[in-house]
């Protein structure tokens, strides 16, 4: 086993430091045959964590950086506690772990080698690699049914309860008129940051089940809601899928959705157009005048 300190990059903007660990052997059960249950067999677990060291190395402090004899604890004690078919399965959860375990991990690339594969031909190694980072989105919620505060403090409540989302920032509600020409109550909107470690696909999963949950029929189309989640930005990702559209194509034009962004993301760009909330909400209000 080895260890690699060397500098890294995870994007075009962000510069990262890189702390390896390569070659980490643990015997563990898992494999498709229930032979590979039962005996087990020898997995190489390759890890690469992106952080900042900067504050570690000027002052010499373990407590600043990654500790990667814990990591090398946690993977063990990952694989070892649990059994999956598939080494696709191992990897996701050994990362999910560790970015959970430590906040301050940007991203890490998690590749497990299974140089036992029982194929019946002779092999070095078969290997899975995979990359997961924590993610920043933004929502909007919206209610204009029964107690619409209530509603939006139990979507927050419900994302904070999801092992993969947190909650980072709530932005101040605000009543508002509604929109798309239907007659109903005013609304109560707000906006959030969530960071995450689901797919924008899981994230949409995830956020109308909890519309369902607090009881939202989609009978009328722009029409009233006990809760309305919308994802409107995802890190700087550009979506345009049949039930998927980050950014939300609605939101330029949308007062109710700039004016509570603006609180709490005001300086971030839109990634199609480069303008910043703030910029996009006071062309609408210029706009409207």
């Amino acid at each position: 086993m080895r260890f690699d300190l060397v500098k890294g990059r995870t994007d075009r903007r962000c510069r990262m430091d890189r702390i390896s660990i390569k070659g980490l052997e643990i015997f563990a059960n898992h494999g498709v045959f229930k032979e590979e249950n039962v005996l087990g067999q020898k997995f190489v677990i390759n890890i690469d964590m992106y952080t900042s060291t900067r504050a570690a190395g000027i002052r010499d402090d373990l407590k600043l950086s990654i500790d990667y004899g814990a990591i090398c604890n946690l993977v063990e004690k990952t694989m070892k506690e649990h059994t999956y078919k598939l080494i696709e399965a191992v990897a996701e959860e050994v990362a999910a772990n560790i970015l959970l375990s430590y906040p301050t991990m940007s991203e890490v690339e998690v590749e497990v080698e299974k140089p036992w594969a029982p194929v019946l031909m002779p092999l070095q190694t078969v290997s899975v690699k995979i990359r997961r980072k924590r993610h920043i989105a933004y929502l909007g919620l919206g209610s204009n049914m029964g107690d619409r505060e209530s509603y939006l403090d139990f979507a927050i409540d419900e994302l904070n309860k999801d092992e993969y989302t947190k909650v980072t920032k709530v932005s101040d509600f605000i009543e508002t008129k509604p929109y798309g020409g239907v007659e109903q109550d005013d609304f109560l909107n707000g906006c959030i940051e969530v960071e995450t470690l689901h797919s924008p696909d899981e994230l949409l999963h995830l956020i109308n089940a909890i519309e369902k949950d607090a009881g939202r029929e989609r009978l009328i189309h722009w029409g009233p809601r006990t809760l309305d989640i919308d994802i409107l930005l995802y890190d700087d990702l550009i979506c345009d899928e049949e039930n998927l559209h980050i950014p939300h194509v609605e939101m330029c034009k949308r007062e109710f959705v700039l004016e509570p962004l603006s609180n709490i993301a005001g300086y971030k760009r839109h990634p199609l157009n480069g303008k910043t909330i703030r910029e996009l909400l006071d062309e609408l209000e210029r706009n409207e005048e």
